[in-house]
């Protein structure tokens, strides 16, 4: 019997107390994070998939 997901809780944690002055580290830095969130959603969906 296969098993069904209702609900998917993801919790992230900001550090709000660093200022953004350095623009082009912190894009970077953004961006790193972002590709690494996206990796991570691929990677659920792919092991959903072979189910």
């Amino acid at each position: 019997m296969p098993i069904e997901i209702k609900e998917l809780h993801i919790k992230i944690t900001v550090d709000e107390g660093k200022s953004s002055t350095g623009s082009s580290s912190s894009t970077a830095g953004q961006q790193a994070i972002i590709s690494q969130c996206v990796e991570q959603v691929m990677e659920v969906l792919e092991s959903k998939k072979e189910r």
